[in-house]
């Protein structure tokens, strides 16, 4: 993996890094890694989430879903991390991504239209909860479960379970025998996509699932005390750097339509881990060469609060643009649709240079499971460490569980802190 840093130094970005800064940052960057290799040698929560690559046993995931191997489709129940990992690797790595679809919703009418346009018979179900207890993800299953037997179709028999070692859903699984695989100890949902949380539905699909373990690996093997040798450590750095100088949004635009996900899987860590104590960035999402022509025009012109985030592969399929004999399309002779990306992405990061905001480029060879599982991990490294330097506490999400309390408390119709707070918050309508 490559991370190009030029396009955000001082000399070239306003908000930017000065050079002598960024020497002076990565002595901080090798105490903090320091403290992150200490947290993975000890398998403490959250840290253990870095030696995922090599604790995910990818035989067992295959051994489990072998069952519903032959299933046409594949419903993934579940929310956040449950389900946007899981999406991220199939939308990147399958043929037909369509063949994996989730519900992470409890819209009802999504819920119901997803349902209707799926073969049933032929689905095969993936309900994932760390605790069990979720209750976004039990409802939708409840309703799955509810619509398959209307059918007359045995949901049990196309059934994996991916839950704790208590609750709800592991006495379901335990009371219809269904094939189990554990959440790994120690790792938050967010951080779990190269663990059975995130590898079911890629595996169901005949995935390359020991290949995207092997190109995390390789980054897990080199990470390092230094950001100038650790791609990881230099985007998270920067990445620090630059919010320290007032780029309170990260907008992340990948050049591969393959990578949308990606985008959707980015902000969930980085909103989830980075956003305690007043600080972290916000993330955007945008969809490279798509959004040049909408959202490029605020990264720009707009607010100097910004930093843009462009990843690419640097292989690509190969797709020529017919030749035609109109002049003023004689610029396409010889070239591919790759050849326009690629030069949609280039003119991204030089019209971002040329007006002064703060991009980093973040590159994989290509995007094939191994180069896949090189960025999903490169990834949660940078965030990791930016929870390091900038003192907060990156593996915990006391906001969204205050949320999760208060919707079960409101369901229940329980007298509650939460509820209570609920019931008075502020009201000025305007019909």
């Amino acid at each position: 993996m490559y991370v190009d840093i030029g396009a955000a130094l001082g000399t070239v970005a306003d908000p930017g890094v000065d050079e002598d800064a960024l020497d002076g940052l990565d002595d901080r960057v090798a105490s903090a890694h320091e403290r992150i290799a200490r947290g993975r040698e000890d398998g403490e929560f959250g840290y253990a989430a870095l030696n995922l690559p090599e604790r995910t046993d990818a035989a067992a995931i295959e051994s489990a879903v072998e069952s519903v191997a032959d299933a046409e489709y594949v419903l993934t129940v579940g929310i956040g991390g449950s389900a946007l990992g899981a999406k991220t690797v199939t939308a990147a790595l399958a043929d037909d991504p369509d063949r994996h679809v989730i519900l992470d919703n409890v819209d009802p009418e999504h819920v119901r239209r997803t349902l209707d346009a799926l073969p049933l018979a032929e689905t095969a179900i993936n309900v994932v909860s760390k605790s069990g207890t979720t209750a976004e993800t039990l409802a939708n299953f409840l309703v799955v479960r509810d619509t398959y037997e209307d059918l007359d179709i045995d949901w049990t028999e196309l059934t994996v379970v991916t839950t704790g070692e208590s609750g709800p859903l592991r006495e379901l699984a335990d009371e219809h025998d269904l094939p189990t695989l554990p959440v790994p100890e120690g790792v938050p949902g967010r951080f779990a996509a190269l663990s059975s949380v995130g590898l079911v539905p890629a595996a169901i699909l005949g995935l390359d699932i020991e290949g995207l373990l092997d190109g995390a690996a390789s980054v897990a093997g080199g990470l390092g005390p230094s950001l100038y040798d650790t791609p990881a450590y230099a985007y998270g750095a920067m990445a620090y750097a630059l919010e320290e100088e007032g780029a309170s949004v990260n907008a992340v635009m990948p050049y591969a339509e393959r990578l949308e996900f990606f985008a959707e899987w980015f902000a969930q860590l980085w909103a989830e881990s980075l956003g305690k104590d007043g600080r972290g960035q916000t993330p955007a999402r945008a969809l490279g060469a798509t959004d040049q022509h909408s959202q490029l025009q605020l990264y720009r012109a707009g607010p100097r609060d910004k930093m843009v985030t462009v990843v690419r592969p640097r292989e690509r399929a190969a797709v020529d643009v017919p030749d035609t004999d109109h002049d003023s399309l004689s610029y396409f002779a010889g070239t591919g649709l790759g050849e326009l990306l690629d030069a949609e992405y280039d003119a991204t990061v030089a019209s971002l240079s040329a007006a002064g905001r703060p991009a980093v480029e973040v590159e994989i060879d290509r995007l094939d499971a191994h180069g896949l599982g090189e960025l999903l991990y490169a990834m949660e490294a940078a965030c990791v460490l930016v929870g390091e330097l900038a003192d907060v506490e990156t593996f915990t999400q006391p906001a969204v569980e205050w949320g999760k309390r208060a919707a079960r408390g409101l369901l229940a119709g329980e007298d509650t802190e939460e509820t209570r707070t609920v019931a008075d918050r502020p009201s000025y309508v305007v019909e």
